[in-house]
C-alpha cells in the first residue's frame, strides 16, 4: 500500500509538471507576441472596420479549429464572419468569397497546399487577405496583402510536433483582433445582448423594461390622496410602495412601508400623499440594464424601483423579479 500511494504521489508530481511547463510555456509566447504586436496589427483593424462585407476564416487540421473560433467570436461581437474549408473551397465553396470579403488564413507553416487555390483566388480578385503564419519566408505571408507573424517560439509538445502553442497564439491573436474591433467600434452591452440573448447572459444583458411591471400593475396615487386610500393601493398592488404623482403626472415621491411606519398614529389615514411621502427617490429609467438595475438596489438598500419616462412613472420592477430572470 505504502509503494502504491508513494507511485500515486510521485505520478501526480509528474503531471503538475508538466501541466505548469506547458502553461509557462504558452503564457510566456503571449508575452513574447503581445511585445511584438506592431503597425501590421493596427492596419488589419483598420481594413476590418472599413469593410463593407464578412471576414471569411479559414484554415486546415488544428489551425482550422482555431478558425472556426475566431469566425464565432467575430460574429458573436457584431462582425459579420464565417468560416469556410479550404478543402470544401477548393469544390465550390469559393464562391462563398465576395470581393467586398476580407479572408484571413491560417497556417502555421504557411505552405499549406489546400490554402494555395484560396490565396490564388483573393489575388485574382484583389481581396484582401490575412496571413496569420509563424513562417515569414512563407508562401502565405508573402502572399498576403496584409501580414500577421506570430512568434517562432518551440511547441508545448516534448516532440516538437502536436500544434500547442502555435495554435494557443493564432487564438490569442485572434481574440485581440475581435476585442480590438469591438472597443473600436464603441460596441456595447446592448449591443451583445443582440447577438447573444439566450442563456444566463442573455438575461443579464436584458434591460430593464422587459421585466418592469406596467399599466394597471403600477401602483400610483396623486399627491392630495387621503393615505386610507394610498394604503388601499399598496395593498393591492404588492410591491410595498406607491408612485405620488403631481397635477401633470410626473412623480412627486414615493410612499413605502417604512413612510407608514415613521408617521404612524391616529391621524395617520387622514393626511394627504404629499404629507407622507419620501421625496426625491431613487429611479431609473427603461433602458437601464438589469444587472445594472440590481446593482443600484442592491446599494440603495431598497426592494422596488421605480423606472420613469420624462420624469413621469412608466413602470416598476421588484426584488423578485430579477430572480425569476435568474439575475442575481
Amino acid at each position: 500500500m505504502a509503494t502504491t500511494t508513494a507511485s500515486l504521489k510521485q505520478s501526480t508530481s509528474i503531471h503538475l509538471n508538466t501541466a505548469i511547463d506547458v502553461l509557462k510555456n504558452e503564457a510566456e509566447a503571449i508575452q513574447i507576441m503581445a511585445s511584438q504586436l506592431d503597425h501590421h496589427f493596427s492596419a488589419v483593424v483598420d481594413l476590418l472596420l472599413q469593410t463593407n462585407g464578412r471576414v471569411i476564416v479559414t484554415g486546415i487540421g488544428k489551425s482550422g479549429h482555431i478558425a472556426r473560433k475566431i469566425a464565432a467570436t467575430f460574429a458573436s461581437t457584431g462582425q459579420p464572419a464565417f468560416f469556410v474549408h479550404p478543402a470544401e473551397a477548393n469544390h465550390g465553396d469559393m464562391g462563398m468569397i465576395t470581393p467586398d470579403d476580407v479572408v484571413i488564413a491560417l497556417s502555421n507553416s504557411g505552405e499549406t497546399a489546400e490554402l494555395a487555390n484560396l490565396i490564388e483566388f483573393t489575388r485574382r480578385f484583389d481581396i484582401p487577405l490575412v496571413g496569420m503564419t509563424r513562417n515569414p519566408d512563407s508562401t502565405l505571408h508573402k502572399h498576403s496583402s496584409h501580414p500577421l507573424c506570430i512568434p517562432k517560439h518551440p511547441e508545448a509538445c516534448p516532440l516538437g510536433l502536436a500544434p500547442t502553442t502555435s495554435t494557443t497564439m493564432m487564438l490569442a491573436l485572434g481574440d485581440a483582433l475581435a476585442v480590438a474591433l469591438l472597443t473600436a467600434r464603441g460596441f456595447s452591452p446592448t449591443d451583445f445582448k443582440t447577438y447573444h440573448p439566450g442563456g444566463s447572459l442573455g438575461g443579464k444583458l436584458r434591460k430593464i423594461s422587459d421585466c418592469m411591471h406596467t399599466d394597471d400593475r403600477l401602483p400610483t396615487c396623486g399627491k392630495n390622496d387621503l393615505m386610507q386610500d394610498v394604503i388601499l393601493i399598496m395593498s393591492q398592488k404588492g410591491f410595498g410602495c406607491v408612485a405620488v404623482t403631481d397635477e401633470s403626472g410626473e412623480l412627486a415621491g414615493i410612499i413605502t412601508d417604512g413612510d407608514l411606519r415613521r408617521h404612524m398614529g391616529g391621524n395617520l389615514l387622514s393626511q394627504s400623499a404629499q404629507a407622507v411621502m419620501t421625496q426625491n427617490p431613487t429611479t431609473t429609467n427603461a433602458t437601464t440594464l438589469m444587472t445594472e438595475a440590481l446593482a443600484l438596489m442592491n446599494n440603495k438598500k431598497i426592494t422596488s424601483l421605480f423606472i420613469l419616462e420624462d420624469n413621469k412613472p412608466i413602470g416598476i420592477i421588484h426584488i423578485h423579479d430579477f430572480l425569476r430572470a435568474g439575475i442575481q
